[in-house]
């Protein structure tokens, strides 16, 4: 090979080299940066919710939303208490957790919302039930309008769906908002909820596992 051919090879192969360096770094560096995103805390309870939401959902869970929802209620704290008296990473209400638990053949002793095994199974099956009880043209609108119910409560999603028969979608149902139950001034923080979530902080959790897109 002649030294001019020699030198290019040489000068080409150090170029490639250095390419392949900067783009390690860059994902070593955005890897970095986007696990900060996530709270220290949540990473010991990854397994846990990755097993629960495969239990409830199948091995298609879309746990990156179920990792951003936990986020959204609670940081990831089981001790959370809002100021209205939800619990645990999960944020149930004791209304809610009774009805659950006893729905699920669970005792008193067993009912425990401060325990995080049991805030991750109970928010996967109860967004697996509310999930199973609304339509929508794809899992996105179906999780957004569960995860509305999850976050106002299920009877007062059902009312406002009501006004908008037989046109079950997200936008009809969004649109609803403030005319049922509660005061159209709730509509800004339950509307807030799934888009928060899906939008914002299930980004964060793609490299748990699957998220649902609009």
């Amino acid at each position: 090979m002649a030294p001019f051919f020699r030198r290019l090879l040489g000068v080409c192969l150090v170029a490639l080299l250095s390419l392949l360096v900067s783009m390690v770094t860059l994902a070593v560096t955005y890897s970095k940066a986007h696990a900060q995103e996530i709270p220290r805390a949540a990473l010991k309870h990854r397994a846990d919710l990755t097993r629960a939401a495969h239990a409830v959902w199948g091995l298609d869970a879309p746990i990156a939303a179920f990792a951003a929802q936990i986020h959204q209620e609670s940081g990831w704290n089981p001790q959370a208490v809002s100021r209205v008296g939800a619990l645990g990473m999960a944020q149930f209400m004791p209304a809610t957790a009774l009805w659950w638990c006893e729905a699920n053949g669970l005792t008193a002793t067993d009912c425990q919302p401060t325990n995080p095994a049991w805030a991750m199974r109970a928010l996967v099956g109860y967004d697996r039930w509310l999930f199973d009880r609304v339509r929508g043209p794809s899992e996105f609108d179906r999780l957004w309008a569960a995860m509305r119910a999850y976050n106002g409560g299920l009877g007062h999603w059902q009312q406002e769906a009501a006004t908008v028969r037989p046109a079950l979608d997200r936008q009809a149902v969004d649109s609803a908002c403030g005319k049922a139950r509660r005061h159209p001034s709730f509509c800004p923080e339950n509307l807030g909820y799934p888009r928060r979530i899906l939008t914002l902080l299930q980004p964060r959790y793609l490299a748990w596992g699957r998220g649902v897109s609009a």
